[in-house]
């Protein structure tokens, strides 16, 4: 059956307006429009069975804008980023649903198409991965999309997605204070909450105010040779501040009760990001035993000025820098001793954990207070 006359007219007239966007509300069978007057609606008259039709609608759309009825590869090539910002905005008058998510996926995403592309499709997926682009970020639809997260939190279940969720809300300015230092307490409850915090906001931890800095004099001198061109006296620095010991206390307190294995395998991914600056030469897979011996001898290298300078300044520190060095190297190698061989969670897999987790959480014990 064809499309019936009274809806291709209208269809056709929507058209002839040069709409911004298309949607189709399959269960209520209309098609939205946006543009720049507003947005305007079309009930469809099917003249065959509704999944059909919607087919023979979309068909009709695809000619139209792509000049062939099936636009779908084109949705694959977006995503490829194989189209410009012209082609961008052509899929999103097709009123699929993937076509949305292929110009959401586009590293040459705008603000004004980030706008339309939520009006097409809104999704908790579409507006993390918008919020993946600093443009989006700094645009008007960023607080937008990071206020829709926060509202969608409570429905998340899986770990991972409210990690990721909340690493990227928490990117500067999208939230205020308040809302802030509300998503931190509801980290009491799951604390995967508190990964976002820990990966987003390392240096500006809710909590961090009025902590006491210890050792305020070694750490003035540690702050003389970090201006000086000493990373380690600066990453001691970080961690003997205020914000660093909380945030030393918060990687502990989620891995001493991880709920699931993402979680375990983020924080660990995050701490070593945090310490990156004791392995200037990057990642490592490594078990932990395998990262305590190198920091023993990266600490006694005689060869390794840096050490050696906070060492004279110093000795006793020599247990904090092993620590350093130990934490930097974190990553799946330090767990895969045990996910290698299972994939429990909770209670179990925190059992199962603890041979490797405890003297993990020493090196993190020893940099605290």
């Amino acid at each position: 059956m064809e499309i019936s006359p009274e809806d291709s007219l209208r269809l056709n007239v929507m058209l002839a307006n040069k709409p911004q966007a298309i949607r189709i509300d399959e269960s209520r069978m209309i098609v939205y429009a946006l543009s720049e007057k507003g947005e305007m609606e079309i009930p469809l008259n099917p003249t065959c069975r509704d999944e059909h039709y919607i087919k023979q609608i979309r068909e009709m759309l695809s000619m139209h804008v792509l000049g062939s009825p099936s636009g779908y590869p084109q949705h694959i090539w977006s995503r490829m980023g194989h189209l410009s910002n012209e082609n961008l905005e052509d899929l999103l008058l097709l009123g699929e649903p993937e076509a949305a998510v292929a110009v959401a996926y586009s590293s040459e995403l705008t603000d004004e198409l980030a706008r339309k592309v939520w009006w097409a499709l809104e999704d908790a997926e579409n507006a993390r991965q918008m919020l993946r682009l600093p443009q989006i970020v700094k645009g008007e639809m960023g607080p937008k999309l990071a206020a829709f997260l926060v509202e969608f939190l409570p429905f998340e279940t899986e770990a991972e997605k409210i990690m990721d969720t909340m690493q990227l809300v928490l990117q500067p300015g999208l939230l205020d204070v308040a809302l802030i230092q509300d998503l931190w307490k509801r980290g009491k409850r799951k604390n995967a909450f508190y990964v976002g915090f820990l990966a987003s906001l390392p240096d500006d931890l809710p909590g961090a105010a009025g902590q006491q800095q210890p050792q305020p004099d070694l750490s003035e001198q540690l702050q003389v040779m970090a201006g000086e061109g000493n990373r380690l006296a600066g990453l001691l620095y970080r961690v003997f501040s205020a914000s660093g010991q909380i945030w030393l206390a918060t990687l502990r307190q989620v891995l001493e009760k991880p709920g699931n294995q993402d979680v375990v395998n983020w924080s660990l991914e995050v701490a070593a990001k945090y310490f990156s600056a004791a392995r200037p030469e990057g990642l490592v897979d490594a078990t932990l035993e395998e990262l305590a011996d190198e920091a023993r001898r990266w600490v006694d290298d005689p060869g390794n000025a840096l050490v050696q300078q906070i060492l004279d300044l110093d000795p006793q520190l020599a247990q904090k820098l092993r620590a350093l060095r130990v934490l930097s190297g974190s990553g799946y190698g330090v767990v895969r001793p045990v996910f290698g061989k299972t994939d429990a969670i909770g209670t179990l897999m925190r059992r199962k954990l603890q041979p490797v987790m405890q003297p993990y959480l020493g090196y993190v014990a020893l940099l605290q207070g």
